[in-house]
């Protein structure tokens, strides 16, 4: 199939790479000449100057986006080129009423459109592991199926346009909140003497675990703050989430104190390091210890 890629970032990398590998002939757009655009253009992927060229020449188009403000503008200039036959699908986390104002916008057009946000970072991305939320109609979810199974394990129609980005809302809350959680707790292990690779091998399979425990405690311990989920970007879905939450009348209070640690970790300098570097809160109690693989 002929797949277009707009935000050739952190996902739209990977997803891009899938896509080639996968046998698709693949056009790609990015604001910047980085090196991951010559990567995929010496893959066999087409460098496009613009979302709306791409999109002229793409028979599904794939945006992977940072912003909102983003999204609203590359959404804007490809709407003037749809083509009745088209698939527009955003992986960006924004909310669900600019998803769906972006669906509204298409329909015209004769073309449909999918929110499809992502979970599993990067590398979930490289190894074709993804889990792929997708709010839309299930003939649409149907056609698109060979596209998003080049990056995705796990393809989940989850109902109409707005859906997925509902709940990848709920996943990025829980993801903002579990790190912090697991930060806290690695400082009172530590603390309290205890070892974090045995914190990791036995409450791995306790109740008490989680994905973000498991994900983040190997960099704890190594002081690995390289960004593959920067501060900054679930700073961003947070304010995304309050102003849903608010919305919708519903409270979020451990939520508020979950924002405001991501707003003084920004604050503090650590924008665009990794979501473990919360940990660095609690650094004079958490002891900079061997990799828990290797820890005795």
């Amino acid at each position: 199939m002929k797949v277009g890629v707009v935000g050739i970032g952190k996902m739209g990398h990977p997803i891009a790479d899938r896509l080639i590998t996968a046998g698709h002939e693949v056009a790609i757009c990015n604001r910047s000449e980085n090196a991951a655009v010559h990567a995929l253009r010496e893959k066999g992927a087409a460098v496009c100057a613009s979302p709306a060229e791409l999109a002229t020449g793409s028979d599904f188009i794939l945006t992977a986006l940072p912003t909102e403000d983003t999204v609203r503008e590359v959404y804007a200039s490809m709407t003037e080129v749809a083509a009745a036959g088209q698939v527009y699908a955003d992986h960006s986390t924004v909310s669900p009423a600019l998803n769906r104002q972006c669906a509204e916008a298409l329909a015209p057009r004769g073309a449909a459109f999918l929110d499809a946000p992502v979970s599993g970072g990067p590398a979930g991305a490289s190894a074709g592991t993804l889990t792929v939320m997708v709010g839309g109609d299930e003939a649409t979810f149907n056609r698109s199926l060979p596209v998003f199974e080049a990056f995705g394990a796990k393809i989940r129609l989850c109902g109409p346009v707005g859906a997925g980005q509902a709940i990848k809302l709920v996943n990025q809350y829980l993801v903002a909140v579990h790190t912090l959680a697991a930060s806290e707790a690695a400082a009172l292990a530590t603390a309290l003497g205890a070892d974090l690779g045995t914190v990791q091998d036995v409450i791995g399979t306790s109740f008490g675990s989680s994905a973000m425990l498991l994900r983040n405690l190997p960099r704890f311990a190594a002081r690995d703050f390289s960004p593959a989920t920067p501060v900054d970007l679930i700073a961003k879905d947070l304010s995304i989430i309050h102003a849903e939450a608010a919305g919708a009348g519903v409270p979020l209070l451990l939520g508020g104190l979950v924002e405001q640690c991501y707003l003084q970790a920004k604050a503090r300098g650590w924008a665009g390091e990794d979501m473990s570097a919360l940990v660095q809160f609690w650094d004079r109690q958490v002891a900079a210890l061997p990799l828990p693989d290797q820890a005795g």
